[in-house]
């Protein structure tokens, strides 16, 4: 059985697989993430252990038209803004976004680090948007990765009158 597609993985092997990332749309976003579903081989669902360090955000203020998401937290706080509103998480706390999902953003603003169990869908296709940067963008899934295409403004429903 391949190393990377073992079932079952011990704690001291996850920690070497954590990887820094950023969100671009956000200078302010940075976490640390282990794929866990990943290291066992899995495609149809993710999950992932996230470290969200003090004084950042896990992405930018996004939603998402086709993948379902959740966000459990294990240690740590956090500020969870959900659809323009702010909210304190902590240990227990779950978040659940079923699609089309409202925008939503974790804030690390506290002094410890927050760490959390984050998953859903692993669609071939998404759509994000990102209202505060007015963007929104079809992600696909291929061989080589994700791709990202920026997309316009929604086409007003045929037949649609103004």
């Amino acid at each position: 059985m391949a190393e990377s597609k073992k079932p079952l993985w011990r704690a001291p092997e996850i920690a070497p697989a954590m990887r820094p990332f950023t969100q671009q749309l956000n200078p302010n976003s940075l976490f640390r993430a282990a794929g866990l579903s990943r290291l066992a081989g899995m495609s149809r669902a993710h999950v992932s252990l996230v470290r969200l360090p003090p004084g950042k955000d896990s992405f930018a203020y996004h939603a998402h038209m086709l993948e379902e998401e959740w966000i459990y937290i294990l240690t740590g706080r956090a500020i969870a803004e959900i659809d323009g509103k702010s909210s304190e998480v902590g240990p227990g706390d779950f978040m659940g976004f079923a699609t089309p999902s409202v925008p939503h953003v974790l804030r690390n603003t506290f002094e410890e680090e927050c760490v959390y169990l984050m998953g859903g869908e692993d669609k071939p296709i998404d759509v994000v948007a990102y209202p505060e940067q007015n963007k929104r963008y079809l992600i696909m899934q291929t061989d080589e990765g994700r791709e990202f295409y920026e997309l316009g403004e929604p086409i007003k429903p045929y037949g649609k009158a103004d």
